[in-house]
């Protein structure tokens, strides 16, 4: 059987549509490419190093000091940097049907042995109410590929969000931070994952009805 890896990312578009899902991971068709800003990136890149310096001092950032986060950065640099690579992170794969999970973590934490997932997040407004329930999935999945790694997780992860405050007089910005607690749930991981694989090793699945790429592609048939 082959064997194929998922991500957060593509299970999200499983959640959006099981048939894009399927014709992407299993024949290599992908929904077309939207432009995709920068922008975040390089500050997520920043983010990483400003808070590796940190950990080289045995201290936190004075952005988790601001919200009293009672916690130290995770110490252990080499796999923390495996964790954050793209095509590496932390990853965990099925026996049964050779699928592969893995997902790449911005900050991990740690309190009394216990890891805990911090994830960076760049937005161009203040948060909304609903604004951290857009990424639950992520930071379940986090933590329940650490859990199957053998490592012990918190009941609980942070996002930490950054938007535009405002310009200063030698054109640096400053940027306003949020951070909020996601309780973690790694059954509703769990379930996202085998509900994946059972996708994965059937046949093409049907579209989901709200799909516009699967509705545009038989309107163009």
């Amino acid at each position: 059987m082959k064997s194929y890896k998922i991500s957060p990312s593509t299970l999200s578009l499983l959640e959006d549509c099981p048939r894009c899902f399927w014709l992407q991971i299993v024949k290599g068709i992908k929904r077309p490419d939207a432009p995709f800003p920068s922008l975040p990136s390089g500050i997520d890149s920043v983010l990483k190093k400003h808070f590796d310096a940190y950990r080289k001092l045995g201290k936190l950032p004075p952005e988790l000091k601001k919200h009293r986060i009672n916690a130290r950065l995770f110490d252990d640099m080499d796999l923390l940097e495996v964790w954050r690579a793209n095509f590496k992170g932390i990853r965990w794969t099925d026996k049964k049907s050779s699928i592969t999970l893995r997902g790449a973590v911005d900050e991990i934490l740690e309190k009394n042995g216990t890891l805990i997932v911090l994830d960076f997040k760049t937005r161009g407004f203040p948060l909304k109410e609903d604004t951290a329930e857009h990424y639950r999935d992520q930071i379940d999945i986090y933590n329940y590929l650490l859990r199957k790694n053998g490592f012990k997780t918190a009941n609980y992860g942070y996002l930490l969000f950054f938007h535009p405050a405002k310009i200063n007089g030698n054109s640096s910005f400053l940027f306003n931070t949020d951070i909020v607690t996601m309780k973690i749930n790694v059954n509703h991981a769990e379930k996202l994952f085998k509900n994946a694989i059972k996708v994965l090793t059937g046949r093409m699945p049907k579209a989901s009805k709200t799909c516009k790429f699967c509705a545009w592609r038989v309107a163009s048939a």
